[in-house]
């Protein structure tokens, strides 16, 4: 399998879903060294976290103190580059606007679940939980695979 130095959650626009799927992933326990970053496909300018994804952030005991969103660059694609979209349309996105990019999947997928993780501008509180609640389930999911590969490519899965 293939190992990964850099993880990028990719999202529209890098203040909701992907920096939560970011401050999940970096609280988690990684077998090998991963950065881990987000990112948007149509950033403006940099901005902090959409309020109602840092008060579930918070509620988890998570905290997004100085964070800003930040464009996807082609400098960030690279072979050792694994980058998980929320969304199918944002994965096509990305083969279609930069080069080389081999290793995009939506994070369902290379968990081996289906579906999105909707967009969350304009909705409820609780639907940013539920959407907390998701990402998190994928993310432990993730770590699990991450984890696993590291082993096999250690020699430890002798």
């Amino acid at each position: 399998m293939k190992q990964y130095n850099r993880l990028i959650f990719v999202d529209t626009d890098d203040t909701r879903r992907a920096p939560m799927a970011e401050m999940i992933m970096k609280n988690k326990f990684l077998l090998g060294p991963l950065t881990v970053v987000s990112r948007g496909l149509v950033v403006l300018f940099p901005e902090p976290v959409d309020q109602k994804a840092e008060a579930v952030l918070t509620s988890n005991g998570y905290t997004m103190e100085g964070y800003r969103s930040a464009q996807l660059v082609q400098e960030d694609i690279g072979d050792d580059v694994l980058l998980l979209t929320m969304e199918d349309d944002q994965k096509t996105k990305i083969w279609e606007q930069f080069e080389c990019a081999k290793h995009v999947y939506t994070l369902a997928e290379y968990v081996k679940a289906s579906g999105d993780i909707p967009p969350l501008y304009g909705e409820s509180l609780m639907v940013y939980g539920q959407c907390f609640e998701r990402l998190a389930q994928l993310i432990d999911d993730l770590v699990i695979q991450l984890n696993e590969q590291e082993i096999l490519s250690t020699g430890g899965g002798k």
